[in-house]
């Protein structure tokens, strides 16, 4: 439900007005940002990994899942070059440019990627998206929790403008 709920908002901060049934709240001006939940293009792959249906991943479904979908590009060749990674990301991460990029992950230069690669990347992410460190990714741990911008605010500016002043 909330990773249905992320990706609405999501989608009505890429797309427009959200779906109908769909609230979402902007801010008023001058009052605090409202947190907004999302999910990254490859949080949504690695949930899409748990084989067992209890709504968790572990670091099996997780190995088998990145394996599994470089499969479905690689077709039994051992690497898939950057075109073929293009292919993977647009089925897997939604859009062709969605991270990690090839460059990310192909750690040897030659412009391909192979399965060890794609996995070395992944485990990366998955170490970072298991905040309580049980070796089990909860769907929990696969949203992330951004800030609102304001009317009119640009990315960063609320970092860089003074604390305002309390009233008393």
């Amino acid at each position: 439900m909330i990773l249905a709920l992320a990706f609405a908002l999501a989608a009505a901060a890429q797309n427009g007005p959200p779906p109908p049934g769909v609230a979402v709240q902007q801010p008023q001006p001058g009052a605090e940002p409202i947190p907004l939940m999302i999910a990254e293009p490859v949080a949504m792959a690695i949930a899409a990994f748990d084989k067992d249906g209890d709504a968790a991943v572990s670091r099996t479904e997780f190995t088998a899942g990145v394996a599994r979908t470089f499969e479905t590009v690689a077709k039994g060749q051992p690497a898939i070059g950057y075109i073929g990674f293009g292919d993977w990301a647009e089925r897997w991460l939604g859009n062709r440019n969605a991270l990690p990029s090839p460059f990310e992950v192909d750690q040897d230069g030659d412009n391909k990627v192979s399965l060890a690669e794609l996995q070395a990347r992944f485990e990366l992410f998955f170490d970072r998206f298991d905040r309580d460190k049980d070796g089990v990714l909860k769907r929990s741990e696969l949203l992330t929790v951004r800030q609102m911008l304001r009317p009119g605010e640009r990315p960063g500016e609320r970092d860089a403008r003074p604390p305002q002043r309390q009233r008393r």
